[in-house]
């Protein structure tokens, strides 16, 4: 029977998927890192109090991408060449979503239709992150590979979600709500397409490595496209309403650091 668990334990056991599957996590994680290590240089003037949750969160996806080089040495793995269709990060990128890399590499102050942006954008993202590590943590937290790893992941993922959630209402109650919405819906709208088109690459990629018959790799894409239209037709709300959360300023302080994986 197909399930998240028999994908991922199947990847997981293969040193080549296991590879591959770590160097994608690798590079999104650190891509993220390095944007919102540039954004929190370039925060402007009357945001200044941002620019600490935004190094932490860069310092925890930087985290995030050594603790997946990590899992990759502990078996004498070197990182692959992770392949463009499945670099979710620079997809996003390239379709408009967040903040342009041309920006960030400048020294210009982003204004504050920038910083609402990054927020939204990162509002979308993070409920995405989240559920997978959730779903992760559910399947393999006790797994004495990755279930560690995973875990602690996973603990961060929650608290970007929580701090997106209190930034954006912060700014909503300033008056920006209308606009916090629009950047929302065209997010998560463009999201989930480029999730559903990553999420055929990477399959298409593991597929390969395990050499999966064609009536499972078609079972497989017909999920992920019925994923994409459950989340087109209504799912996609998920990840635009916003509500307090119960952790309040969860980026609030210096990033702890966990030496095991550094």
């Amino acid at each position: 029977m197909l399930s998240a668990r028999s994908l991922f334990q199947e990847i997981l056991g293969d040193d080549e998927s296991f590879r591959l599957f770590c160097s994608i996590a690798a590079s999104g994680e650190a891509q993220g890192g390095w944007e919102n290590g540039r954004i929190a240089a370039l925060v402007p003037e009357r945001h200044r109090t941002l620019a600490p949750k935004i190094t932490r969160h860069g310092a925890d996806e930087d985290k995030h991408g050594r603790i997946f080089q990590a899992l990759l040495h502990k078996r004498g793995l070197e990182p692959a060449e992770v392949p463009p269709e499945t670099d979710y990060t620079m997809i996003l990128e390239r379709r408009g979503i967040g903040l342009p890399h041309a920006k960030l590499r400048g020294e210009a102050r982003l204004t504050e239709r920038d910083i609402i942006a990054y927020l939204a954008h990162s509002r979308v993202t993070e409920q995405r992150a989240a559920d997978q590590m959730d779903m992760l943590v559910e399947h393999f937290g006790d797994h004495p590979e990755v279930g560690r790893a995973i875990t602690m992941i996973c603990h961060d993922e929650s608290n970007h979600l929580a701090y997106c959630h209190e930034e954006l209402l912060r700014l909503a109650a300033a008056g920006h709500g209308r606009l916090i919405q629009r950047l929302l819906r065209r997010s998560a709208l463009a999201e989930i397409a480029i999730y559903r088109d990553v999420s055929l690459a990477v399959m298409g990629h593991m597929g390969r490595i395990l050499q999966w018959p064609r009536a499972k790799t078609a079972v497989l894409a017909a999920a992920v496209h019925g994923i994409y239209v459950y989340e087109r037709l209504g799912g996609w709300r998920r990840m635009v309403t916003l509500r307090m959360p119960r952790r309040r300023n969860a980026l609030g302080g210096p990033a702890p650091r966990h030496p095991e994986f550094v």
